[in-house]
This record gives C-alpha cells, structure tokens and sequence, in this order.
C-alpha cells in the first residue's frame, strides 16, 4: 500500500511551511560578489558586506613625499611585485605622526598602478576603518575569488587595554585554516611598532605567572608583518625641503628666502617639523597669496 502524500491539509506540514517561509524572509540575504572593475579603491563597509566604490582618492603625487626615501622605494618594490603577482609581504608602517605613512601608501597605489598600465590588472586599494577589524576575515573571503589583487589598508591601526579584536587581524593575515588569499596583502600604519602601548606590555608581565608568555601572543601580531618601515622626526633641513617642494609643484610666487623665513616661522609655532605641518603651512601660505592648490 502507498503511504498518502502530505498535503496542505496536514496541519504538521503545514505549521512546517510557515517555519521555512519564516526562516527565509529573517535570512541575510545571499552575499553580493565584489565588483572591484568600478573603481581602483574602495572602502569597506562590513554592516552590509558592501564594498563602496571612491571616485577619487585623498593623495598627493609620489615624488612630493620627501625625506622618506629608503622606505617609499621598500614599499613600491613590495608593492610592484604583489602587482605583478610575485611573492609580498604584509607592512608594517609605523612611527612618528605626520610624517606620510598613509599619504606613503596611497600614492604608492597609485604610482603602481600608471607604471604597470597595460601589463596587469589594476591593484586595488581597500580601505578598512580601525573599529571594522573583526570583519576582516568576512573582507578576506569576499576578495579572495576576485580576479584582482587587492591591497587591504587600516590606518592609524592599534590596540588597546582589553581589546580582543587583534586576534581576527592575527588569522587574516596568518592563520586559521584558509590563511590569507594569495590576492591579498595587508597594510597598515600605527605610531607603535607592536600595536599595542608599552604600559599595557608592561602591566601583563609584571601580574603573569611567566611574563614572557603573557605578551608573547599581543607582541607577535608584528610578526605577521614581513616588513616593518620605520618614520622618525625629520630634520630642519628635510622639513624645508618637504616645503620647498611643495611649492615649487604648485608654482606659489614667493622668493626662496621669505619661503624658508615662514616656514621655519610655522614650524616654530607648532612645537614640531613634519611632512603634515609642511603641509599645513603650504595650505595657509597659498591662501595668504590667493593662489589654488590643483590637487
């Protein structure tokens, strides 16, 4: 004898079909793939999986970033290389405040990307904000089958007291079972050389049963990074050849000497010489003339 079909007269079938119709309308809807050919940067939006195209990015022209020499020819080496889809590690930009680190990246990009026209694919700038940490894993899986090779940046990257979110950062970048995708490089900038601040460091060794392990999981988050560039203070004479630089690009009419006598001026009143006052100065310095800054 053949068993009877269910039908919707079945109240336990029934009662079933309203649960599944249930169970699918409060599903997250099936996540998008990324469509990284509308622009050669974005930034990441982890509350939708979205990634959102920048029409046009904040940066100035490589060959204004001064007094950094040793590391912007380290980075654009990396960087060509992961491009060209050699072998690249994870950076590490850290050090003094105002001295170009993110500038240092983004002109990079950049400058990658108009001297290997033509030969690859375009590189791809991702943005992460600091507070989206934990979902760089989900950001990870979602480049990871995209053609293109991706260059995933949090700036002004640290971690402080209880936070727990460097250990997301510690498997995109090196552990876990799928590791990071071979399209993918990780750059980040930090004042701090291990993310985290030297009290913290301090205070886990001196309440732990053996202190060298206590820290040894934070401190290793550097080590996923394969190159570490150091920024330090600039010097006089690098702080106004950053200025001089400045305004020679944007043709700003003003004799050398009075440029020099300003500049040490503005440098004076902020307490300090880096390549973001030189900046600042240039800015209020073509305002005073009434000269625009094409940027």
């Amino acid at each position: 004898m053949n068993a009877s079909s269910p039908t919707a007269e079945d109240p336990t079938l029934a009662a079933l079909l309203r649960i599944a119709d249930a169970l699918e309308r409060i599903a997250p809807p099936a996540r998008k793939p990324a469509d990284l050919t509308l622009a050669d940067a974005f930034v990441w939006h982890p509350a939708g999986a979205e990634l959102a195209p920048v029409a046009r990015v904040n940066r100035v022209a490589l060959s204004l970033l001064r007094g950094v020499d040793r590391v912007r020819d380290t980075l654009a080496e990396n960087t060509e290389r992961f491009a060209r889809r050699l072998p690249a590690n994870n950076v590490l930009l850290w050090g003094a405040r105002g001295m170009g680190k993110s500038s240092l990246v983004k002109s990079v990009h950049a400058d990658t990307n108009t001297r290997l026209a033509g030969q690859a694919l375009p590189l791809k700038l991702i943005e992460i904000h600091r507070e989206d940490i934990e979902s760089l894993p989900s950001l990870m899986g979602l480049l990871r089958p995209d053609a293109h090779r991706s260059i995933v940046f949090c700036d002004d990257l640290s971690f402080d007291g209880d936070d727990t979110s460097y250990k997301s950062l510690k498997a995109a970048l090196d552990g876990g079972v799928e590791g990071r995708p071979g399209n993918v490089v990780f750059y980040a900038t930090s004042n701090r050389r291990h993310l985290m601040p030297r009290d913290m460091m301090d205070n886990e060794r001196s309440t732990a049963i053996n202190p060298g392990e206590a820290i040894e999981e934070k401190v290793s988050l550097s080590d996923r990074f394969g190159l570490w560039l150091g920024f330090h203070k600039c010097s006089q004479d690098e702080y106004l050849e950053m200025v001089s630089g400045y305004a020679g690009h944007y043709g700003l009419r003003i004799e050398a000497d009075a440029l020099r006598a300003d500049a040490l001026e503005w440098a004076t009143t902020r307490g300090s010489r880096s390549g973001r006052v030189a900046w600042q100065f240039i800015q209020d310095l073509a305002g005073r003339l009434g000269q625009h800054l094409d940027t």
